[in-house]
């Protein structure tokens, strides 16, 4: 694939003020530790060799992610790249040891390793997770450290415990000795919320914020306060879950997701509503879910996961097919499409 194809995969925007790029295009990897269908070894390695082919350089994982399969399985993969030649990142507050229980499937993991996680976001719990990933990798460079989970939505009742740790705990302090040391080169938070960033920004200086959701075709709430906060303090957005945890990947006819669980009546109509007019304008769901968010100048990247070669190419075919600009006023007609986002243009 030539550079001309890949331009939009391939392209490099700056996170925050710390200079390290990363691809328009990113692989996160919660698929390769079995989120909702296991794979294999092999269909892992091919999955990471397939997006590397196609000019994706950034990649997202974390220790929760088929507890602590999918660093395995990405370490082992991107081992066989020179280090110079991609993006890492990882995430920290839980650290795992072996299972004294059951796994009952309720976090959707299919064959997780066996271990069972322990929240830490203490001082010595962050250092502690960060080491753990390194080895588990087999990687010591890692560029950008990711507090996982925080916020309301993980932790109900307990956050205030466990925004303590991060606080007075000095959980934030790790985070701020690894980069100042250079032992990575950003950090920030990975999240389903965007409350919890605003949090997070009101407290300590990050320079990212992995988003799942919360800002696609379906959600653009954000745009009220936490993008316009980002852009005001100079804090990038690693944009997850594009596709709305999957209903957004195939319409209505394929998985009826939607943030993790089974997708309420009202999202299904409107999906169907979006569908309909992407249909119009002969340009697939997926390719206007994947290319609307990368839009905004606060998104520094979309992550997108894949569990095989198919899905990774698919994806890839989406964020690079030309879309109209006639689609994109046309959501916007119907309703469907805040008027403030910024929409791409080819």
């Amino acid at each position: 694939m030539t550079e001309a194809i890949r331009s939009k995969v391939s392209q490099r925007r700056t996170i925050g003020r710390r200079g390290l790029q990363v691809t328009g295009l990113g692989l996160g990897t919660a698929p390769l530790g079995g989120l909702y269908n296991d794979l294999s070894e092999e269909e892992a390695l091919a999955t990471v060799a397939a997006a590397f082919e196609a000019g994706v350089r950034f990649f997202d994982t974390a220790p929760h992610y088929g507890h602590t399969k999918a660093e395995h399985r990405l370490g082992d993969a991107l081992r066989r790249y020179p280090r110079d030649q991609y993006g890492l990142s990882t995430k920290t507050g839980r650290h795992f040891v072996p299972r004294t229980t059951p796994y009952d499937g309720s976090e959707g993991w299919q064959n997780p390793l066996p271990f069972e996680a322990i929240f830490d976001y203490t001082h010595d719990g962050i250092l502690r997770s960060f080491e753990d990933s390194q080895q588990r990798l087999g990687i010591v460079e890692i560029d950008i450290l990711l507090i996982h989970d925080i916020g309301r939505v993980t932790h109900g009742e307990k956050n205030p415990h466990y925004w303590k740790q991060l606080t007075d705990g000095g959980g934030f302090r790790a985070l701020d000795e690894l980069r100042s040391a250079g032992v990575v080169k950003a950090v920030g938070l990975g999240v389903n919320e965007g409350a919890a960033i605003l949090e997070v920004m009101a407290a300590f200086d990050i320079d990212c914020a992995l988003l799942a959701g919360r800002y696609t075709l379906l959600e653009q709430a954000t745009l009220d306060d936490l993008l316009p906060a980002c852009e005001a303090r100079g804090v990038s957005i690693l944009l997850g879950g594009a596709f709305n945890s999957g209903i957004l990947a195939r319409g209505v006819q394929g998985d009826l997701k939607f943030n993790y669980v089974a997708a309420p009546k009202e999202v299904i109509e409107r999906v169907a509503r979006l569908e309909a007019v992407c249909r119009e304008h002969d340009v697939p769901l997926a390719a206007a879910a994947l290319q609307f968010p990368y839009a905004h100048p606060a998104v520094a990247t979309v992550l997108t996961g894949a569990r095989s070669v198919g899905e990774l190419r698919e994806n890839v075919a989406s964020f690079e097919r030309p879309i109209p600009a006639e689609l994109w006023t046309a959501l916007r007609d119907k309703g469907l499409l805040d008027p403030r986002a910024p929409v791409p243009k080819d």
